[in-house]
């Protein structure tokens, strides 16, 4: 799976759950919350003052290869 900024969280988080602790990183600890599910990056990024690109290159260098 590719991860862009309009991959929702909980799509990423259901093809691979070791990428929450970067969520977590970044302030946004209701990832189980269904609205926060269906974010896109973006808008979780926009939401939380982070660099959208600067997370999805990090999710994509550290995803586990399954």
């Amino acid at each position: 799976m590719e991860i862009t900024k309009n991959s929702t969280i909980g799509e990423i988080l259901d093809a691979d759950r070791t990428l929450a602790p970067y969520f977590l990183e970044m302030g946004m600890h209701c990832l189980g919350c269904p609205s926060a599910r269906s974010e896109t990056i973006e808008q979780a990024c926009m939401v939380h003052g982070v660099d959208a690109d600067e997370l999805v290159a990090k999710l994509n260098a550290n995803k586990s290869e399954k």
